[in-house]
């Protein structure tokens, strides 16, 4: 779908018709509702008909705003402040409805309003499908009862894939590439910052994020010296950070010398949040990260970049990374959260999982089993491969390394193309996809909330037409 077309002076008629109408329809409803309305849902409706317009005005906001406002709220619990659905949802169902809207009214209007496969299309809709269609209608024939949590799981590509097509609809310029960046680099800062700052258990931050970002009400999660930041989830917060330390790496050889003081201090801000993290993991994405970053950008220069970011962690981080090493002097030579996740995996799935031939088909897609053993009331399958396995079985696995072949050749070809700004998003992108096809063995990093929508953000710029010219085109046929 094409919204970026340019007003002519007769649809910009019908856009702003279109737009006073929905916006004097909405004002209307509120004042209507006014006497029963608590202040909550009135300024959040408010705010969604301002939003709503200025998306439809200014197509790219939609992308800004889910790439920037994503992190910062990922970590709230669904139905916490938006009946059903996290803050971040909501967000992009918001986003989705301003930009049909918009080229609904441009299509009355003979403008220019369709919508294009990429190269991506049809590995993340095979992907979606392996893991909401197929499984629920292997459940329905064994006779398996498909709950709610098969349902919102069943969604979790898909609701990607919308975002997907957003970003991918509402960026058409080389520069607009760049705000997107600049918007996802500012976030992660805020993000790292938290993090880092929580890690420490200093300023009282454990105790203002426990008021909204405590997962499931566990407040416990917020004071073991790991930074989830905004996220709520420690690993989900190291992904994005490696992303957008991607995105800084990939950048710096093109900023002048006074910028690149700055991209420093930066990266050195990032590395530290993911430190700051307390995974294990985290510490060997990183390392593969920026061993994909050096690979595909042909650049071996940016590890040393790295080096103050790397010192200023351990300085910062002494107390963190301790904690984290002593997990390690027990009698099995594992963490206590290592030794509980194979515990978990070991009694909760795996029997499942391997009993009458499940993993051929998968088990179901909920990806978790309640118990009342655990603090937040659930048990979660800490390994990506297992997570596809139980969730769609063999026809899962193949369609996630379809999705990840296609992806890494298309960001490998844009990253070496001069592509502009789409270069730099392509970079990232590939070192995090290396990163995710490693790990997976570990944790579904796939599917982590904030870290995958600004993946998914990063390969839809790489489907932009800006970023595939005809040459690339012609290249990923072949």
């Amino acid at each position: 779908m094409d919204v970026g077309v340019p007003f002519t002076a007769r649809s910009g008629r019908w856009v702003g018709v279109g737009l006073v109408a929905a916006i004097v329809a909405g004002l209307c409803a509120i004042g209507a509702l006014l006497p029963a309305l608590p202040a909550q849902p009135l300024v959040l409706g408010t705010l969604a008909v301002a939003l709503g317009v200025a998306i439809a005005l200014h197509p790219p906001l939609a992308a800004y705003l889910l790439v920037g406002v994503t992190p910062l709220v990922a970590g709230i619990d669904r139905g916490r402040l938006i009946p059903v659905l996290r803050p971040a949802e909501a967000l992009e169902l918001l986003a989705g409805a301003a930009l049909l809207s918009r080229a609904l009214i441009l299509a009355r209007d003979g403008g220019r309003s369709r919508w294009r496969m990429g190269p991506l299309d049809a590995a993340i809709l095979a992907l979606a499908v392996a893991s909401s269609i197929l499984p629920i209608a292997w459940m329905l024939v064994r006779g398996v009862a498909v709950v709610q949590d098969d349902v919102l799981y069943g969604l979790i590509i898909w609701k990607y894939y919308g975002l997907f097509l957003i970003v991918r609809a509402s960026i058409r310029t080389d520069r607009e590439i760049r705000n997107l960046l600049v918007v996802s680099v500012a976030t992660g800062l805020v993000v790292a910052i938290v993090g880092i700052v929580q890690s420490l258990q200093l300023l009282g931050v454990p105790r203002l994020l426990s008021s909204l970002y405590s997962p499931y009400g566990n407040t416990d999660a917020l004071t073991n010296s790991r930074g989830g930041s905004t996220l709520a989830l420690p690993i989900a917060a190291a992904d994005l950070l490696l992303l957008d330390l991607g995105i800084v790496l990939a950048a710096w050889p093109r900023l002048s010398r006074g910028w690149g003081w700055l991209a420093a201090g930066i990266a050195a801000l990032f590395t530290t949040g993911i430190v700051a993290s307390g995974e294990i993991s985290a510490i060997v994405g990183l390392v593969v990260v920026l061993v994909a970053l050096v690979w595909v950008s042909r650049r071996s220069g940016l590890l040393l970049r790295l080096l103050p970011g790397l010192l200023l962690a351990v300085f910062l981080l002494g107390p963190v990374i301790q904690r984290r090493l002593e997990g390690f002097q027990s009698s099995s030579g594992l963490p206590l959260s290592w030794q509980g996740r194979l515990f978990n995996l070991t009694n909760y799935f795996w029997p499942v999982l391997l009993s009458h031939g499940n993993f051929l088909l998968g088990v179901r897609p909920a990806a978790r089993v309640a118990t009342s053993s655990m603090a937040t009331g659930f048990v979660w399958i800490e390994s990506g491969y297992t997570w596809l396995l139980w969730a769609g079985g063999i026809p899962l696995v193949v369609a996630f390394l379809v999705f990840a072949g296609k992806a890494l050749r298309l960001c490998a070809t844009v990253a070496r193309s001069n592509a502009g700004m789409a270069s730099i998003a392509a970079t990232s992108a590939f070192a995090s996809l290396v990163m995710i096809v490693l790990l997976m063995l570990i944790d579904p990093h796939l599917t982590y909330r904030g870290s995958a929508d600004l993946l998914f953000a990063l390969l839809a710029v790489c489907s932009t037409p800006i970023a595939l010219g005809s040459s690339l085109k012609e290249e990923l046929r072949r």
